[in-house]
């Protein structure tokens, strides 16, 4: 008797032991205090540490993570109303700058393939946007400031449906009862913030709370809208967290969460939730054995190499450093790393020239990241801080169809700007040599989409205006799996929302030239769309903007696609590399929308919104404004005449309409 009791009284001392972290789980309520044992669904970069923290995003750059629960909340009950309670920390990877923030979402779905990281918050896109088909609730905890979405700072709440763009928002604020005054809440302290959101379908009211660890729920709410959520949710829907990371990252975690359907979410047992990862603090001293240690290596070493280093390696890395740098310092890398990554800037690891330099492969040997380095030239007195200005600018740029600008050196008569490494090269190679594999259609599509989706950020969501100035197949990058990144920013020119460009020169490549710039000079949004048409036209023909050597009627490329549309045989001039495998709607489509976007009018040209619109099947191509569309050719045949035979990157000094001076480089 004694020995079948004694056994099973341990099984159940072994099992309260090891008791999962989740309890009172059905249908209706849930409660994490910690995730071990959770029936979470994750995606992304999201994971459960061991000790059953939950986090959404790491250090990992333009990534996101969600964590949803599998059970649906069914909304086609008459009561409607939930409440939730869980407790975040946010750790940026940098003092002070958040990127982007998290959201408590209730999908319809649990699959977010399509969304984008940063401002998104890894749950919608710039298509979807603000789509009621989208039948989203989030409540968005947003530590970067995103114009593009009317965000009021960069450490807010907001109430979103269906569009990122907030239908009420606060500053995070708690009530301070000891001191009798509201208190600003810093979301990227790296410290436990709790937050309860309720929802009450009697009073269509949803309200959000938040307070620093151990202090109780609020009596008053932060935020507080009216909303029937019954109209925007469908019958089935799930509950989870979003979040994402942009240019800069921030660690996103989830340390507890109470979900009821009935009444008010259950309390967390604070003291059980998991410990976030330390992060080290740079200002820690180290032991005094280790000091000790250093000072004595740091002694022998200053006498026996100081000399040698000194005399022998200054010049070889020797840089040119101002004063003013020190504002774009966290951009700078030093010429010596540059050197050691590209091994010297041997021929051996060119990976090309253009029309401003060399672009070198290089391994940094610090981080092993691969990278590329492009050496200008440049006169250090003319225009360099502004210019390294709009550098520091762009490197916070941050677009999954953008090749991302990490910094940039300078040394004597060279600026070296540095990019991450794309392993794929440029897409010219792909359309008009033999070097790579044909690209089939469906990836020309793809690309296509993402680097209209790249220009729409540069010219209308990003904190300013971006004008590229130099689109063309070269310039667009395939990474890893053949997405085309828009690269080389060496003409880009950055300007504010609502103000007007001051460009005084004409730049860009012969053939993506529109004909107003070669008379103004001045490039605005309108003339990387004329440049994006002739991009759209010769991925799908297969062929560059401008042909010496063709026949006269098949020389320039748009005007022979607009005769072929114009006689009823526009597909005619598809690639015939694409040996006719291709969709007849999607290849008309662009075809057509290269001839819009090549118009010889800048009004009738559509916005790159439009376009991404187009692409998307969310609006239909208007081919009225097609008809009577012409191009104007004049000043394309006089660059061609003066460059029979090559086309690199050109600059115009805009001096008047009929004087123009054409040189080389820049």
């Amino acid at each position: 008797m004694t020995t079948t009791i004694l056994p099973v009284y341990f099984l159940i001392l072994f099992c309260i032991y090891l008791k999962p972290q989740a309890i009172a789980q059905n249908e209706n309520q849930f409660i994490y205090n910690g995730f071990h044992g959770s029936r979470l669904h994750l995606d992304g970069v999201a994971e459960i540490h061991p000790n059953g923290l939950l986090q959404l995003t790491n250090t990992t750059k333009q990534e996101a993570g969600h964590a949803f629960y599998p059970v649906k909340l069914n909304t086609s009950s008459r009561n409607l109303s939930f409440s939730t309670y869980f407790v975040f920390a946010m750790v940026p990877e940098l003092p002070n700058l958040g990127g982007h923030g998290l959201a408590f979402t209730v999908s319809p779905v649990m699959n977010f393939a399509q969304a984008l990281p940063s401002s998104y918050l890894g749950i919608l896109n710039s298509s979807n946007n603000g789509n009621d088909s989208n039948h989203l609730l989030a409540v968005e905890f947003d530590t970067a400031k995103s114009p593009e979405f009317n965000d009021i700072n960069n450490n807010h709440v907001g109430i979103d449906f269906n569009s990122l763009t907030s239908n009420a928002s606060a500053p995070v604020t708690y009530y301070s009862t000891s001191e009798r005054i509201s208190k600003i809440l810093p979301m990227i302290s790296g410290k436990p913030i709790q937050v309860w959101i309720d929802y009450d379908k009697g009073e269509n009211l949803l309200n959000v709370r938040v307070a620093p660890i151990q202090i109780p729920k609020p009596e008053l709410s932060l935020l507080s809208t009216r909303i029937n959520l019954s109209s925007i949710l469908l019958d089935s829907m799930y509950v989870g967290f979003s979040a994402a990371t942009g240019a800069i990252a921030t660690s996103h975690y989830i340390l507890g969460w109470s979900f009821s359907r009935n009444g008010q979410a259950k309390n967390l047992e604070l003291s059980k939730l998991p410990s976030i990862p330390r992060k080290k603090n740079p200002s820690e001293k180290p032991s005094l054995e280790l000091t000790i240690s250093l000072i004595a290596v740091a002694v022998s070493l200053i006498f026996t190499v100081a000399g040698i280093v000194y005399y022998v390696r200054r010049k070889k890395y020797e840089e040119i450093r101002e004063d003013w740098e020190q504002e774009y310092g966290p951009r700078r890398f030093s010429y010596q790393d540059l050197y050691k990554a590209t091994k010297g800037f041997k021929d051996k690891g060119l990976l090309g020239t253009g029309g401003f330099g060399k672009v070198y492969k290089g391994v940094l040997p610090s981080s092993k990241e691969q990278v590329a380095v492009k050496k200008v030239s440049h006169d250090s007195n003319q225009g360099m801080k502004e210019f390294v200005a709009e550098i520091s600018s762009m490197g916070r740029i941050g677009h999954r169809n953008l090749v991302k600008l990490l910094g940039y050196s300078r040394r004597k008569g060279e600026l070296l700007l540095v990019y991450e490494y794309m392993p794929n090269g440029s897409l010219d190679k792909f359309l008009f040599t033999n070097e790579k594999p044909n690209l089939n259609w469906s990836q020309r599509y793809r690309i296509l989409r993402g680097v209209a989706s790249a220009l729409m950020y540069l010219h209308e969501e990003w904190e300013q205006v971006v004008l590229h100035r130099d689109v063309k197949a070269s310039n667009v990058l395939l990474d890893a799996d053949l997405n085309g990144q828009l690269s080389d920013f060496g003409l880009a020119r950055l300007y504010d929302h609502g103000k007007n460009p001051q460009t005084t020169h004409v730049v860009g490549t012969i053939g993506y030239i529109a004909p107003e710039l070669t008379r103004t000079g001045k490039a605005t949004k309108s003339t990387d769309v004329f440049a994006f048409g002739a991009f759209l036209l010769e991925v799908a023909c297969g062929r560059r903007p401008i042909e010496p050597q063709a026949s006269p009627e098949e020389m320039f490329l748009v005007d022979w696609v607009l005769e072929s549309w114009k006689q009823g045989a526009i597909l005619e001039t598809s690639d015939p590399r694409l040996g006719g495998y291709y969709s007849a709607d999607e290849m008309s489509l662009v075809l057509k929308l290269g001839l819009l976007c090549s118009h010889a009018k800048a009004a009738s040209r559509p916005s790159m919104r439009q376009v991404v619109q187009y692409l998307d099947g969310a609006a239909l191509l208007p081919e009225r404004l097609l008809d009577g569309a012409t191009v104007n050719n004049e000043a394309s045949v006089e660059f061609v005449m003066s460059v029979p035979s090559s086309f690199e990157k050109i600059s115009v000094d805009s001096v008047s309409s009929s004087e123009s001076i054409l040189y080389r480089g820049r």
